[in-house]
């Protein structure tokens, strides 16, 4: 089966950045105290998670075709269509986001922008306990839909067996709905983005 170039490689490095970094601190966060000398990966972690985000909201709208937020599909209808055919195993294929991976990445987002300010702000001794509770409210909502992701992925594939994890990984999909045409200019300023934005961080 022929298959299409959908994801580009600044794409899918952001990806799994994200997933890694969303664990170290997540995990960190949940089994230290904050005087512990492994803390501070903890809020190094966020501080990449941070500016990865930024990076992102950048690349969605200079990046290519299905990583630009315009691609994404945030229609609440169509949001519903699309648990619709998943319960009765008639969703359609997308090339791109479908409406629940839009609606997860969206909020997956801008969930690590509030853990990010939050993160920041207690940090500096502001917000006492209540910011704190946002902080972790916040980071156990982040948690919530990155296994709902996780799970619509599993969905996913136990139905249609299109291989559609594979796709964060070569950036490919299958059918090839749509010949998509190579930009490695795109990627190449991508990845430079990407770099600098970690190096930042330093």
């Amino acid at each position: 089966m022929n298959e299409s170039r959908v994801y580009d490689l600044p794409t899918r490095v952001f990806h799994w950045l994200f997933a890694f970094l969303f664990v170290v601190a997540f995990a960190i966060g949940n089994s230290v105290d904050d005087d512990s000398s492994l803390f501070s990966y903890h809020m190094l972690a966020g501080i990449v998670l941070f500016l990865l985000v930024i990076f992102r909201l950048v690349w969605g709208i200079i990046g290519t075709k299905y990583a630009r937020f315009s691609g994404f599909s945030l229609n609440p209808r169509e949001l519903l269509e699309y648990f619709k055919g998943v319960l009765t195993g008639m969703s359609r294929t997308w090339i791109g986001h479908n409406p629940a991976s839009s609606w997860a990445a969206i909020m997956m987002m801008l969930f690590a922008l509030g853990l990010g300010v939050t993160g920041y702000l207690m940090s500096n001794g502001e917000g006492g306990h209540d910011l704190k509770e946002v902080h972790e409210l916040l980071a156990n909502g982040f948690l919530i839909v990155v296994l709902l992701h996780i799970a619509g992925v599993v969905l996913h594939s136990l139905r249609h067996r299109d291989g559609i994890w594979k796709s964060m990984f070569g950036g490919q999909k299958s059918p090839a709905l749509e010949q998509i045409p190579p930009v490695p200019t795109y990627a190449t300023l991508g990845i430079l983005l990407l770099v600098a934005t970690i190096g930042f961080s330093g």
